[in-house]
């Protein structure tokens, strides 16, 4: 059996090595990937173009405008007469946000019933989230300031004293500056290791099957099980070299720190490649073509990105939808990244993904000898 299995491993080493070009393809292109990804995705959204239509023009609703462009949120770009202009400023792009204060601003703060219109531009849905949530956040802090002068100057309330009788103090654990790309390149390094993986054997069966090979090694006492194994072996090495890659870019590069075990998250990497690699060999066999493997696993990668939790949370899914989610083995693969990267948590946090894991990896090459033999009945 194993001299069967390393004679498809050496047959699959010449193929890949044969194809130089395509060998530097698919071991660049996760740097590449990476490198745009990292530089080219930023979930902190600030200096939020703004434009302003304060018809008060007095010291309360400088104040209050004062606030928002020292937040560092917001930028104002442009001062405008009326509600109809900010919404035409927004409409032509020039702003995303704007604030509308009425004439009378400065009495309603004194009688302690003032408003202001925040318009935000709702076609960006994480500027407008973010614009909405710091808009009304710093409109809170402001008032709260405001208040606390005013008792302060009615000799109400002395240094010694606070009018607030609770105060929250907000400790961030294992990304206390709330770095983006300490969030973004754990889920970045699963999501391009499944990307790879799976595309990596897709097209074993199907390049075999198209070049007129696959009747010649049917001839010989090799048996399905051990034809998956000899064409993953290759890839394996390849998937684990891009790991590396990666964990090195994102490591010294981006400068994210690596808080677990390096040896726990390369032993539990394999373990997620050998289930994408087994995802790409079971759509190579029921596919009959390269381009029905192209739209397979366009659509696998789409749906295992959507549904895996690398970009939405899980709990907030339908179950069916969960259920659909559990197909990938990216939805395991994601907290081990993010637990041991992120965390530095050990194997006795990990195990339910390990199992589901072990699980999936031994189904799907199941599932794909049995679609093979299938295939040549």
């Amino acid at each position: 059996m194993l001299q069967r299995i390393w004679t498809v491993i050496q047959k699959e080493f010449v193929q890949t090595f044969r194809d130089r070009r395509t060998l530097l393809l698919q071991l660049s292109m996760p740097v590449i990937l990476l490198l745009l990804m990292g530089y080219g995705m930023d979930m902190n959204v600030n200096h939020i173009p703004l434009v302003v239509a304060d018809q008060s023009r007095d010291s309360a609703s400088q104040a209050y405008v004062s606030a928002l462009e020292s937040s560092g949120y917001f930028d104002v770009v442009a001062y405008v007469s009326d509600e109809t202009e900010v919404v035409q400023a927004i409409d032509e792009g020039r702003a995303q946000a704007g604030v509308v204060i009425s004439h009378d601003f400065m009495a309603q703060v004194d009688r302690g019933d003032a408003q202001v219109l925040v318009l935000v531009d709702g076609s960006d849905l994480v500027v407008s989230q973010s614009a909405y949530n710091m808009a009304t956040i710093i409109a809170e802090a402001h008032a709260t300031e405001v208040l606390m002068e005013d008792v302060a100057r009615a000799g109400l309330l002395d240094d010694s004293q606070s009018l607030l009788p609770l105060e929250a103090l907000v400790r961030i654990l294992y990304n206390p500056n709330m770095e983006a790309l300490w969030f973004v390149v754990p889920g970045v390094c699963a999501m391009i290791l499944q990307t790879q993986s799976v595309a990596l054997t897709a097209a074993a069966v199907v390049r075999e099957r198209e070049m007129g090979t696959i009747e010649q090694i049917l001839v010989t006492p090799i048996r399905p099980l051990e034809l998956m194994l000899g064409k993953i072996a290759p890839n394996i090495l390849i998937a684990m070299a891009n790991l590396l890659t990666i964990l090195v870019l994102g490591v010294w590069v981006f400068g994210v720190p690596f808080q677990g075990s390096f040896w726990l998250f390369l032993w539990l990497a394999f373990m997620y490649v050998f289930s994408g690699l087994g995802l790409g060999i079971l759509i190579s066999t029921i596919s009959q073509n390269q381009k029905q493997v192209e739209q397979m696993i366009m659509v696998v990668m789409l749906l295992g990105i959507i549904l895996s939790g690398f970009m939405f949370p899980r709990d907030k899914m339908d179950v069916l939808i969960r259920l659909v989610g559990n197909l990938f083995p990216l939805t395991y693969f994601i907290p081990i990244a993010r637990g041991i990267i992120s965390k530095g948590i050990g194997i006795e946090f990990l195990w339910g993904q390990l199992v589901a894991m072990c699980i999936y990896g031994f189904v799907i090459m199941v599932a794909a000898t049995r679609a093979f033999r299938q295939g040549l009945e």
